[in-house]
């Protein structure tokens, strides 16, 4: 894998004010890496899916929201909002937006890294949230790290060489964490964070280093709300933006 600095994002769900904000305050990057659920929950999703596509040497996954959009996942899976926003989104996608989504895959393996939205056990539905969770994952995991989305909640996990065990990596916001190998990461989410922190969550990788830095940018999450609730989304889904949660 060539060096080079990755900005990496995931759980975007149609919230085009987010990501726009990510990539101002992300600078300059070289390859861009989208671990799914472009669609869902928001009011911009054919928006979202071209600013993303526009990404330099851009990696993608498909989250289980966007398989949803593609009706693929039926809507009983969900709860009765998310369902609501599905059937909204699959109404309103273009048919260029759903070809791209439908050529995307849940997991990816580039040494020496594995890609997932979910988990490498469970490629769209797991939530890797407690060191239980991440301890099942690193028994089966090939590579060295492991970068993941689903939970919009910007946590990780290392487990030492010899260790059956992990534990929680402390991920301070703006400062560059060495990687050691075993690890199992996740940036948080651009278009609806749930750690009760508003901002948009993402991280910077640097594969020549290997640093990963992890970044919160505020957006104008009024302008988003309004949007919502002009499209007839869900209110709950408006609302959740200003509590991050």
């Amino acid at each position: 894998m060539p060096a080079m600095r990755v900005l990496v994002v995931s759980d975007i769900h149609a919230n085009l004010t987010a990501l726009t904000a990510v990539l101002q305050d992300a600078g300059t990057f070289d390859a861009a890496w989208c671990l799914g659920d472009l669609v869902g929950y928001g009011p911009d999703p054919n928006e979202c899916i071209d600013r993303i596509r526009q990404l330099p040497s851009l990696t993608c996954l498909i989250g289980n929201h966007d398989m949803a959009a593609l009706g693929s996942i039926p809507l009983h899976r969900f709860n009765a909002d998310a369902s609501s926003s599905v059937a909204w989104t699959r109404d309103h996608l273009t048919e260029d937006s759903r070809a791209y989504l439908a050529g995307l895959k849940a997991k990816l393996i580039m040494p020496p890294f594995t890609l997932a939205h979910g988990s490498p056990r469970q490629e769209v539905w797991e939530y890797v949230l407690d060191h239980h969770g991440a301890d099942r994952n690193f028994d089966i995991l090939e590579t060295d790290y492991c970068l993941i989305g689903h939970s919009h909640l910007p946590i990780g996990f290392v487990r030492f060489p010899g260790e059956s065990y992990c534990l929680p990596v402390q991920l301070p916001e703006n400062v560059a964490l060495s990687l050691t190998p075993r690890m199992i990461l996740n940036p948080g989410s651009v278009g609806q964070p749930r750690d009760l922190d508003p901002r948009a969550s993402y991280a910077l990788l640097d594969t020549q280093t290997l640093t990963w830095e992890p970044r919160r940018v505020a957006y104008a999450i009024t302008d988003v709300q309004q949007r919502i609730l002009t499209a007839g989304l869900p209110e709950r889904q408006a609302i959740r933006l200003l509590g991050g949660w």
